[in-house]
């Protein structure tokens, strides 16, 4: 049996923990800190209410420590490992998954696991890139992270930066496995009879050409992730290219007003805001773009939306903070990188990537690139840990 530790239940990882027990016969419990993913709360970045149309729950056990209906934590930042020993003695794990450091929870969570003396696994998104610390910060930091891994019987890292990290602080450690970030492409229309027929009906309903270049912006709209950066970059694009632009933005946001405001002012860049949409209802929106771009400035450990266009053939523009771009973006095949915060070197690798719009090939390479960041594959990571932390307990009891 695995038990794994987590704030709520998330739609990207869901998928993984069935394919433990469907591909591997590896007996899965998630332990989640709260229900607030599933019944529906507020998410703060978003600024509305969300509550994921996927199935978050079957093909695996689990149990919440807290529900909402019951007073229990409406986000990530409050939930409590309250009733978490208790949870460890009932389902009797043999290894015990933990889903990082940060927020507190991962932390208590991390303690109370080591204290029920089941070899621990850990699967995070730390990077080293993500943030800019001070010296002392970093070396506080490491210490900290140096001493949860020594104490780990498997890591698994999600990517080439998160292999880098955890090289540099626990050089030797012998169960390290690739356990990539993924998306599970199930809920996606994928055929190209769906890519032709939902690109021409949401084009329609957006009033936009057929030959219009669509930048789509996909995520949570605030600082942090750019999407002003976009707007100016749009405006200093050749007039040719920028009178031919619309960029479509999926999300929610406290930035919105900003960037409607921004994006009115002249040099005019055509611009339309569709709010937060649900998973089923993503592909709808892949489809009727032509590129994606990721103008993140900083703590992008990854950025899942870059997995997501590569599975509808959707070439990306990502600045170089974005975790995924050693992974997924080869420049002039299957995107282009710029420098994060850099407005005209956004610009250019816009002008760059309209190289690779609407080209099967690219669409191609783009589709082979996330092929192996995929649901079974994560699976196959984590079932391969797990074995070697419970064989070699097996053999230091013997």
């Amino acid at each position: 049996m695995l038990a794994v530790i987590e704030t709520h239940p998330v739609q990207y990882h869901a998928p993984v923990y069935r394919a433990l027990r469907a591909r591997h016969g590896i007996p899965v419990t998630v332990i989640y800190g709260s229900d607030f993913s599933v019944v529906g709360a507020r998410d703060v970045e978003f600024g509305v209410d969300v509550k994921w149309d996927t199935d978050l729950l079957s093909g695996y056990e689990w149990r919440f420590l807290s529900r909402i209906r019951s007073g229990g934590a409406t986000n990530a930042e409050t939930v409590s490992t309250g009733g978490l020993e208790e949870a460890l003695v009932a389902v009797k794990p043999s290894a015990v998954l933990l889903l990082g450091y940060s927020p507190r929870f991962y932390r208590m969570a991390a303690y109370r696991a080591w204290r029920h003396g089941r070899p621990l696994l850990f699967r995070g998104e730390t990077t080293d890139h993500a943030w800019r610390r001070g010296p002392v910060k970093r070396a506080v930091r490491d210490w900290m992270l140096r001493r949860l891994y020594r104490r780990c019987a498997g890591i698994l890292y999600i990517g080439r930066r998160s292999l880098q990290h955890v090289r540099r602080l626990v050089p030797d450690h012998p169960n390290v496995r690739f356990a990539p970030y993924c998306v599970d492409a199930a809920p996606f229309q994928l055929d190209p009879r769906d890519r032709d027929r939902m690109r021409t009906e949401v084009r329609r309903q957006l009033g936009v050409a057929d030959d219009r270049l669509v930048l789509l912006f996909a995520g949570k709209i605030t600082a942090r992730k750019g999407p002003h950066l976009l707007v100016a970059a749009a405006k200093e694009l050749p007039h040719t290219m920028r009178d031919n632009v619309l960029i479509l933005s999926v999300g929610s946001g406290d930035l919105q007003p900003q960037i409607t405001e921004q994006a009115g002012r002249r040099p005019i860049v055509s611009l339309r805001c569709v709010g937060f949409q649900n998973q089923t209802e993503l592909s709808r929106y892949y489809h009727a773009a032509d590129l994606l771009a990721m103008p993140s400035v900083r703590n992008e450990t990854w950025g899942l939306v870059v997995n997501e266009a590569l599975h509808h053939g959707v070439p990306c523009v990502v600045s170089d903070a974005v975790g995924c771009v050693p992974d997924l973006i080869e420049a002039g095949v299957t995107g282009e990188v710029f420098g994060a915060g850099d407005v005209r070197g956004l610009r250019d690798a816009l002008v760059r990537a309209a190289s690779l719009v609407r080209n099967p090939e690219t669409a191609a390479c783009c589709r082979r690139a996330v092929a192996s960041y995929s649901v079974e594959r994560a699976a196959d990571g984590i079932a391969d840990a797990y074995r070697w932390a419970v064989a070699a307990e097996s053999h230091a009891v013997a």
